[in-house]
């Protein structure tokens, strides 16, 4: 066995700067490249590893780009404890024996936050007040206080619900028990345990009566599911992937430029000593339940084809100019992944898009595109990766390898192709695996280029391999296409199959029509999700292939948390922009009930 490829994934991004730099304007790929176009160069610690088998084979991003924070990004002001005295430590923390080591918690301490003192060998008394020197409980905020413990809380929904966030003064009205009536959820009854209650009551004032309904953790997902339409409020640590985490001020913890300091659900704790006692100015005991730094974000998308009146609009407008109104966002992420289809070839032909042959090609320069909207993986599973035979494929590979972008699903041989991508990101361990379920077009053989072939065996083999290594693994298929958003009875045993493996994600990579979604075992499966960039325009029809999705993944500490759909509507035949908000909720109810689920407000 070949040993494993490492790439610093910062150094990758500062090369394929160099590389462009280098290439200009002799190059066939020379062209003009503006140095400030938003490369993301970033010390983020991703590194990529290619692993060679073992065995035969918004107020959101959805309708309206987000707002933009006037308040200074709190990570440059924001001191977080040593990681040895945070709750999610591996290992247990040496005791700390204090004179007084018995602690009293107030009902609206959350029981994670309880356990890490737990961890620290104090013992923890709860219930009536008990005669202790020392006790926890919620505080205003204070700077610069010792032994003060930062929770993160979200207001979150069931899956299937259109509404994105809402405002501070809202949620505070309905608090109150005095709702907003055009706000979402109004006269609708927050959920929440007992803790968390006591915790906002303290900040907030007692809620209006009939406002609050109070749940087991246990029981608060289900609660929710069952009696639709449902918010509740819960700690960060309970987001799980059939929750929907709702902007409150545009403010979410699952997004990059998340500001504690205007986020009205970021609650403080505060270990304190009834006098006369003494608290030790060190060690400090001060836990969170949210740090930045483990979170990882992740976009799948579509179907790319740079060809036809795509390729055509590009060379009018700019090569750059399909990716303009989503830019942003596909930048953001993480990892940002690109189902590129077609060959580059230097000999294709001019673009032309009345073309009724389906062998398609890219002009070399358009990686342009694929650089600036921050790619950092592409899948070459795709039907057309062949059209232009060995020579096309090898000029591509040559192409991405030159640049340094990673690829996966097809390749110089089966070997190479079929071989999963591991990434490691912000802590978060994550592999990519994919192949092309037609065999016509999956040409990857030992010794020829191509898109490889589905072998399931293989496939469930590296992902229950990965999964058990603690990676949390990453399948997209090149399935058949089909015109409508239902899911084929065969297509719903393959990508199940990869979940019953140990896949947290199953996308379809395929789809020019989007599909339905499911969760299935711990899985989150989105059947297809329709074009990207490509030219599939429908002036008399209803626009189906004009509809797409972005699915935005979240990890945070070795857990996957979810996915945000964000939803595009392709124009000019190459330009994808955000739906407008009834656009976005018709789409959105029309997939979630196609799902075979209720709707939530």
């Amino acid at each position: 066995m070949n040993e494993p490829r490492i790439v610093n994934f910062a150094k990758l991004r500062q090369n394929i700067v160099s590389f462009f730099i280098s290439r200009m304007p002799s190059s066939p790929l020379g062209h003009s490249l503006n140095r400030n176009s938003g490369l993301r160069i970033r010390n983020s610690g991703v590194h990529f590893i290619t692993v060679l088998s073992l065995a035969a084979c918004q107020q959101a991003l959805w309708g309206v780009p987000p707002p933009t924070s006037g308040v200074a990004a709190a990570s440059a002001t924001l001191t977080f404890p040593d990681p040895a005295a945070l709750f999610t430590v591996t290992e247990t923390p040496t005791p700390v024996v204090l004179n007084a080591a018995q602690v009293w918690a107030t009902d609206s301490v959350p029981e994670t936050l309880l356990n890490g003192f737990r961890d620290w060998g104090f013992q923890v008394v709860t219930g009536d007040q008990q005669p202790t020197n020392l006790y926890i409980d919620v505080v205003q905020p204070a700077p610069g206080a010792m032994h003060v413990s930062s929770w993160t809380y979200a207001l979150v929904a069931p899956f299937p619900t259109l509404a994105d966030g809402i405002s501070t003064q809202d949620l505070l009205s309905a608090w109150r028990g005095s709702p907003n009536p055009h706000a979402p959820f109004a006269g609708v009854r927050l959920l929440m345990e007992q803790s968390t209650l006591g915790t906002f009551t303290f900040l907030w004032g007692e809620p209006g009566p009939n406002v609050v309904e109070v749940v087991g953790a246990d029981q608060l997902l289900d609660t929710a599911w069952r009696n639709m339409p449902a918010w509740a409020i819960i700690p960060f640590e309970q987001i799980e992937p059939t929750w929907k985490v709702l902007r409150v001020d545009g403010q979410s913890p699952l997004e990059k430029d998340y500001d504690p300091l205007i986020y009205p659900l970021d609650v403080s704790y505060r270990l304190m000593c009834v006098n006369p006692c003494q608290l030790p100015g060190e060690p400090e005991f001060s836990f969170h339940n949210y740090d930045p730094a483990r979170l990882a974000t992740v976009i799948l998308t579509g179907v790319t084809a740079m060809t036809r009146a795509t390729a055509r609009t590009m060379d009018v407008k700019g090569i750059t100019y399909p990716g303009e109104a989503i830019r942003d966002l596909l930048r953001e992420a993480d990892v940002t992944h690109i189902n590129n289809e077609v060959p580059f070839y230097a000999g294709c032909p001019a673009p032309d898009p009345k073309q009724e042959s389906l062998i398609f090609c890219s002009s070399p320069r358009y990686i342009e595109l694929l650089i600036d909207i921050g790619t950092d993986v592409v899948e070459l599973s795709g039907d057309h990766f062949a059209d232009y035979r060995d020579i096309g494929m090898i000029e591509t590979l040559d192409i991405y390898d030159e640049v340094g972008l990673p690829y996966y699903g097809g390749g110089r041989n089966l070997e190479d192709g079929r071989k999963p991508l591991l990434m490691e990101v912000n802590g978060n361990k994550l592999m990519f695996i994919g192949c092309n379920y037609k065999t016509i077009y999956a040409s990857a053989t030992d010794t020829e280029p191509g898109a490889v072939p589905c072998d399931f065996d293989y496939m469930t083999e590296q992902i229950s391999l990965h999964r058990a290594q603690g990676y949390l693994p990453i399948v997209t298929f090149q399935y058949h296409e089909f015109g409508s958003l239902e899911a084929r009875p065969q297509q719903i045993l393959d990508f199940r199959l990869m979940a019953e493996a140990g896949a947290v994600i199953v996308s379809g990579s395929q789809a020019h029509v989007p599909q339905v979604m499911e969760f299935y075992k711990d899985a989150f499966i989105h059947y297809g999700l329709g074009n990207l960039f490509f030219d599939q325009m429908d002036h008399s029809g209803p626009q189906l292939t004009q509809r797409e999705f972005i699915d935005r993944h979240i990890f945070y500490d070795g857990r996957y948390l979810g996915v945000e759909l964000i939803t595009t509507f392709l124009e000019d035949y190459a330009r994808p922009r955000y739906m407008n908000q009834i656009e976005r909720n018709k789409f959105l109810t029309e997939y979630f009930e196609g799902s075979g689920w209720h709707v939530n407000q």
